[in-house]
């Protein structure tokens, strides 16, 4: 095996000794073979098509190249020549969250949210009402989408039966709504605060499912009715990042597991909800460990049939304590990146869509992964912390006239979608650059950011 995965910096990852590697018995142009003739890819198959060849060192740009056109032909055949976005806002409840994920530096410790605390916290936690309220305006400013993904804040229950029955529990992570300076009410309350006039509320990952039935017998079906009664539509499979449990162990070892996992997806999908599928790589795994993600994601396709799209997120590290702590000196490089798109094009056959975050590229690499295999590109967001946090440099907004300038310039044809991709509008960008169509309030005039401006498209040097 070649040591073909380097940080920018050229440091090794691997360095934890993982039982998995990317080595295989498979060749190159076998693999490259099996994926042009649109045959399900093995593991196997897959490694050698993220490495590029891995009996070579390094990442070689000529395999590289062929492995993109490739997918970017099954993405052709797949979805044609359309690129969607969507009219969306991201509202995150809270930044209160014990956790203590490695690679992240959204959370806030949550102690120092109590009443009386002398820490002074940087975070945020928003009540029902004002998450209404942000909700309300983004719906008169034309979205059609609320994703909403939160840090575990002691004080969050499902409901008030959930509250009443862990109040007396031992070590659940639990302090009452009291003990903090703001209360963020209940999932239920959050959900119905922000489920109004039609507007599509994504949210509830697996870890905020575990988190809403922890202290109960319930299992994740029961909580997610509860929450699609309270108005949520559809599930984000974000706490993923890798499924794999030797990894998680190193970056989120206070996570839910691998199998944990996967047991609320299968409930959220049991519950009747739509979800999408994501992984967050680029730190300290290896190919075998991406690959292995992306067959468990197919797996749970081809089980439940639920995920409407992959969401490939580059780790954004330069304020993370993984960097801190000297466990990794870089995320993925512009290569890494290219193959992840392109793989998880020909992997997931199961899967139509691929999503290139411009939050996590920027515009110019977004649009790079857009001809690697990927058809969506994200929304509009209107605000964004989790990814800004992190130190990620690439903004919080795009207005639809800056997204659909971006599509156009790679002659691709931008339609607006519901969060499903059922309902599909393509956009007129000849008339005056028109807004969203799709939401509750959307008349087609240009969404504005909260200074009451457009962007202007920045292609780049961005």
């Amino acid at each position: 095996m070649a040591d073909a995965f380097r940080t920018q910096t050229g440091v090794p990852r691997g360095q934890y000794n993982f039982e998995r590697q990317p080595e295989t018995d498979q060749s190159f142009e076998n693999a490259l073979e099996k994926a042009r003739a649109g045959h399900r890819l093995s593991v196997a198959d897959g490694i050698e098509l993220m490495t590029a060849g891995s009996e070579t060192a390094g990442i070689s740009q000529q395999r590289m190249g062929r492995v993109v056109k490739a997918a970017d032909e099954r993405r052709r055949e797949v979805v044609g020549e359309e690129v969607t976005i969507v009219a969306n806002l991201n509202n995150n409840v809270t930044s209160a969250c014990g956790t203590g994920c490695l690679f992240c530096n959204y959370r806030d410790n949550a102690h120092t949210f109590e009443s009386g605390t002398k820490e002074e916290s940087r975070g945020f936690t928003k009540t029902p009402a004002e998450s209404r309220a942000i909700v309300a305006d983004a719906v008169d400013r034309g979205i059609s989408e609320v994703t909403s993904v939160s840090g575990l804040h002691p004080a969050l229950t499902l409901d008030e039966n959930h509250r009443e029955i862990i109040e007396d529990e031992i070590a659940v992570n639990y302090k009452p709504p009291a003990a903090y300076t703001k209360s963020p009410g209940t999932y239920t309350e959050q959900i119905q605060a922000m489920s109004m006039e039609g507007v599509h509320v994504h949210s509830m990952t697996p870890e905020e499912a575990d988190h809403a039935a922890r202290g109960t017998e319930w299992d994740y079906e029961t909580v997610y009715r509860r929450l699609k009664e309270a108005g949520l539509d559809s599930v984000p499979g974000t706490a993923a990042e890798i499924l794999v449990d030797e990894v998680r162990d190193v970056i989120c070892p206070g996570k839910i597991d691998t199998a944990t996992w996967f047991e609320a997806m299968e409930g959220a999908a049991a519950a009747g909800l739509p979800m999408t599928g994501t992984i967050m790589y680029g730190h300290v795994e290896n190919e075998a460990h991406r690959v292995l993600h992306l067959k468990r994601i197919r797996d749970l396709q081809d089980r439940m049939g639920a995920m409407t799209e992959f969401v490939p997120l580059s780790f954004i590290h330069e304020d993370t304590p993984l960097v801190e702590r000297d466990m990794v000196d870089a995320g993925a490089t512009p290569a890494e990146d290219t193959l992840m798109i392109a793989v998880s094009r020909l992997f997931l056959d199961n899967i139509d869509h691929i999503q290139s975050s411009w939050v996590k590229f920027g515009n110019e690499r977004g649009l790079d992964m857009l001809e690697a295999g990927a058809d969506d590109f994200m929304g509009t967001i209107l605000s964004e912390e989790i990814t800004k946090r992190a130190g990620g440099g690439n903004g919080e907004f795009r207005s639809f006239a800056d997204l659909t300038s971006l599509i156009e310039s790679i002659d691709r044809i931008p339609v607006e979608r519901s969060t499903d991709y059922d309902i599909r509008r393509r956009i007129d960008s000849a008339n005056g650059r028109p807004g969203p169509g799709l939401g509750p309030k959307a008349d087609l005039t240009p969404l504005l950011n909260r200074d009451g401006e457009e962007t202007e498209p920045a292609i780049l040097g961005d």
